[in-house]
């Protein structure tokens, strides 16, 4: 696979839903066409897609939309991790069938403890499962979340059975020392950051680039960023970057991101997180607009893509 294909940054989707609580496959795909627009790849049925409070049907209904509506496969890199086998099964065979990327893949993340021969087992299942040489998997290291930790044993394990299907990580963990780990230990080995707070340091490290919840909210400016990251001013655009990054993250994420891309794109579908999770709180929403409002922030063109 060429570094131009899986690489850049990549945005985990946010997930419109209608009044009935059921994805809103129009704004879906409207809103994934913004983002391609902007710069940047589809990760969609990521955390922040809420892809585990999404079934199988809806995921795979999801993209059939994208596919039916001519979105460039090639910049999608779908997530398909998944507590049961067969499902993650069924969606790695379904995107190879789509010619998606690659595929990005939390390790089964209900049970607790599990050994690293039992994580390598369910990947290698998926991957004779699916059956195909030209299926990519994109490790998900988010062990804060899932509770389950991708490690460099089973990364190596992995890589040794799998060079050519075993393609890279999304690393999640927020420590940079186990980012810069992958990056000195496996050569060729494709790593994105988790976070734009991390992207240029892992660019210089010869990462892959980034897959990023606010690459939703600031996709031209993190797509900027990664271009441009040998560039003098590298580090003035981390700086704005970190800038927009922090109000974010001083609210529930996914709730403030859906907000803010409500209220820019003027669509409701993107107000309500399904439950379990709740929305932002009238006065919460609120202060995170003036924030953004007072920091610059704008969406362009989000409002008339969504609109229809």
């Amino acid at each position: 696979m060429s570094d131009e294909i899986l690489s850049g940054v990549f945005a985990p989707v946010l997930t419109p839903f209608d009044a009935t609580l059921a994805p809103d496959r129009q704004k879906f795909v409207r809103f994934c066409q913004w983002l391609i627009d902007q710069g940047v790849g589809l990760a969609v049925f990521g955390t922040n897609s809420e892809a585990n409070s999404l079934s199988l049907d809806e995921r795979l209904d999801l993209l059939d939309a994208l596919t039916a509506a001519g979105l460039p496969a090639g910049r999608m890199m779908p997530g398909t991790g998944s507590c049961a086998l067969t499902d993650a099964v069924k969606l790695g065979a379904c995107n190879r069938m789509a010619g998606t990327a690659a595929v990005l893949m939390l390790p089964p993340f209900y049970y607790k403890p599990v050994s690293e021969d039992g994580l390598f087992a369910f990947y290698a299942e998926t991957i004779e499962r699916v059956g195909d040489r030209r299926f990519k998997i994109c490790l998900y290291h988010i062990p804060q979340i899932s509770g389950v930790p991708i490690t460099l044993r089973l990364i190596e394990m992995l890589l040794k059975r799998y060079p050519t299907t075993v393609a890279g990580i999304k690393d999640s963990g927020g420590d940079f020392a186990h980012t810069k780990a992958m990056l000195d230990g496996f050569e060729g080995f494709r790593v994105f950051c988790g976070s734009e707070r991390f992207l240029t340091e892992t660019m210089r490290h010869g990462g892959a680039g980034c897959i990023s919840a606010t690459a939703n909210v600031s996709p031209a400016a993190i797509a900027d960023a990664f271009r441009r990251h040998r560039e003098p001013c590298a580090e003035g655009r981390q700086r704005a970057l970190d800038a927009i990054r922090g109000i974010f993250q001083d609210y529930p994420m996914i709730a403030a991101l859906k907000h803010a891309v409500a209220q820019y794109g003027r669509c409701d579908s993107f107000r309500i997180p399904r439950p379990p999770l709740p929305p932002l709180e009238p006065d919460t929403s609120a202060a995170l607009i003036a924030r953004l409002e007072s920091a610059g922030f704008a969406m362009p063109g989000l409002s008339l893509m969504l609109a229809g």
